[in-house]
């Protein structure tokens, strides 16, 4: 073959590029190297021979450039890497995801009612609370901010839509709620047969709506309008059922309300309802158990509460059944009195807590003191005269404290004197870290320690207060004027404190509230409930199009470890779609 046809040959051949690799070379200072070589060859025929030829020694370049050459030769198509792939929408998804996967957990859709269009806003409207609690009108805006609105179809929903959907949760409270107490109250799940009730108020902006009245803020609003509204729920917390009262609405008459919901809607027997002691009063006992005929009821409903300061005093006279000599050794003691017939009294004190009301009676009184000299100087030196003016001065700083009982006032025109009831308030501080708690319930049935524990429990309906209140819910201030649309508000925020209740145990180690929490992989993970929320909403779904690829791919972000965590705690994967 001429040399101009082994020419064209070479020409012609293809081009791709060898690696080759050698082990074992040793340098001249006897060290053991491994070389890894790139070449740039071409391959044609000669004489029916298939030969190589070196075009380029590629080994100066980097790896990747030699991974490019050799993809380019091979066929593939290279595009710049800002071309290749691109993000045309991203959406955070992990919080409502979580949130979501929770309550299917629960059986929450099928609690709330048929599926529709209805269910599904409700739904969404309680996920919303949970995770970015706000106005209804910022709700249905930040719908379409997260995966939650696309994913439940509820993105195109207007304020109608949602008003309607709480119409329809309303209208489903009590078969809502009945199914709650069967899952949780019912002999078989609660064997004790015991339910927490408690009452709280929220105020309420505007003056139409039938349910406000002023009464008694334990917002410490006072003079606002407000509602009132009663929380049941079993031994645990766990929130089952609210009800929402007027404003100037007193504990006693919330306690009945709940007790005939109990009865007659939830249909459960002999319960024993714990409350505290300005609800479950002694005329509410009398009533508890009474038909309309006066008779007694046959299936008889136990109850824990505790007495008034007053009643126990009454106890702690000369010859009464309460005396300190009991708690020489003990802080609990089992007492009876005729005052209190067919019921245990059983009688606490808490030393560290008298020392606490001691501390601060003291500071209280001393505070006052201070801020009573200088009205006093003022009237020893002619300033301040006539015994109303100086009545006016000296109830100003009195009442500032709440101590004015403590005091012994003398006003006339050009004097002032103040002096403290000292005998009272040793008297008060008698009953420091005292309390008394009464109830019909057996011994057999419920010892002295289970009776302290029962009514401790409370504190659990007072942590649900802060968390629908303001620490995860944000119940207040009510904005709404219809009584249905108010009622429906609160049944969101409980059924979204139900949600709570469960996420708050499943990621106790998540945020460090069990009582041994494990040692956490990075010091700046998520410590608290809210703080993990947020986190687990930098977790996005993203669509994505590849170069070439006419459509979008939904793709996650690469979850963290707590991400991951949080999930497995829940028992679910990471859902790419929330149905």
């Amino acid at each position: 073959m001429s040399r101009y046809y082994r020419d064209m040959a070479h020409t012609s051949g293809k081009v791709h590029v060898v690696r080759v690799s050698k082990t074992g070379y040793m340098d001249k200072q006897g060290r053991r190297k491994d070389y890894t070589s790139a070449y740039l060859r071409r391959t044609y025929r000669d004489g029916g021979k298939v030969k190589n030829e070196t075009v380029a020694n590629l080994s100066a370049l980097p790896d990747h450039v030699i991974d490019l050459i050799d993809a380019g030769l091979k066929g593939q198509q290279l595009v710049p890497a800002g071309l290749a792939v691109t993000i045309t929408r991203s959406l955070p998804h992990g919080h409502v995801a979580a949130v979501h996967a929770m309550a299917r957990e629960l059986g929450m859709p099928a609690l709330l009612g048929p599926a529709g269009r209805a269910r599904d806003l409700a739904l969404a409207l309680i996920i919303s609370r949970v995770v970015q609690p706000g106005s209804k009108l910022s709700t249905l805006t930040w719908w379409s901010d997260v995966t939650l609105g696309a994913d439940l179809g509820v993105a195109d929903a207007s304020t109608d839509d949602i008003y309607a959907a709480m119409d329809w949760l309303e209208d489903r409270q009590d078969a809502i709620e009945a199914e709650l107490a069967r899952r949780h109250l019912a002999p078989e799940p609660n064997p004790a047969r015991m339910a927490l009730f408690d009452l709280s108020s929220s105020w309420l902006e505007g003056t139409r709506c039938p349910l406000a009245a002023r009464g008694y803020s334990r917002d410490g609003r006072k003079g606002t309008l407000q509602i009132e509204y009663g929380l049941l729920t079993d031994p645990a917390g766990r929130p089952v059922a609210v009800r929402v009262f007027p404003g100037n609405t007193g504990d006693p008459a919330a306690f009945t309300a709940i007790v005939d919901v109990i009865r007659d809607k939830f249909g459960l027997q002999k319960m024993v309802m714990v409350g505290d002691r300005g609800m479950i009063t002694s005329a509410r006992i009398g009533a508890l158990n009474q038909l309309e005929d006066g008779t007694q009821r046959p299936d008889p409903y136990g109850w824990i509460t505790a007495l008034r300061a007053p009643a126990i005093k009454k106890l702690m006279t000369d010859d009464g059944p309460l005396q300190l000599s009991l708690f020489d050794q003990q802080d609990l003691a089992e007492i009876t009195s005729p005052d209190y017939p067919g019921e245990r009294l059983i009688a606490c004190r808490n030393p560290v807590l008298a020392a606490d009301r001691a501390r601060k009676r003291e500071d209280l009184l001393a505070a006052t003191d201070k801020l009573l000299a200088p009205v006093i100087a003022r009237v020893q030196a002619g300033k301040l005269t006539g015994a109303g003016e100086i009545g006016v001065e000296a109830g100003k700083v009195i009442s500032r404290y709440k101590t004015g009982k403590h005091f012994k006032v003398t006003i006339t025109d050009d004097s002032l004197t103040v002096e403290r009831r000292q005998a009272q308030i040793e008297e008060e501080a008698a009953l420091d870290g005292f309390y008394v708690l009464r109830t019909p319930i057996p011994a057999s049935q419920l010892d002295s320690p289970a009776v302290v524990t029962a009514y401790k429990n409370l504190k659990y309906v007072e942590r649900d207060f802060r968390h629908i209140k303001s620490d995860d819910l944000d119940l207040r201030p009510v904005f709404h004027r219809l009584e249905e649309r108010v009622r429906a508000h609160v049944l969101i925020c409980m059924l979204a404190c139900y949600l709570t209740w469960h996420l708050r145990r499943a990621w106790a180690p998540l945020t460090f509230t069990d009582q041994d929490p494990p040692e956490q992989d990075s010091p700046v993970a998520p410590a608290l409930f809210r703080a993990l929320l947020d986190h687990l909403g930098t977790l996005t779904r993203n669509q994505v199009r590849f170069a070439g690829a006419p459509a979008t791919v939904p793709m996650l972000t690469e979850p963290t470890s707590t991400q991951r965590q949080a999930f497995d705690l829940i028992g679910v994967p990471i859902p790419l779609t929330l149905k």
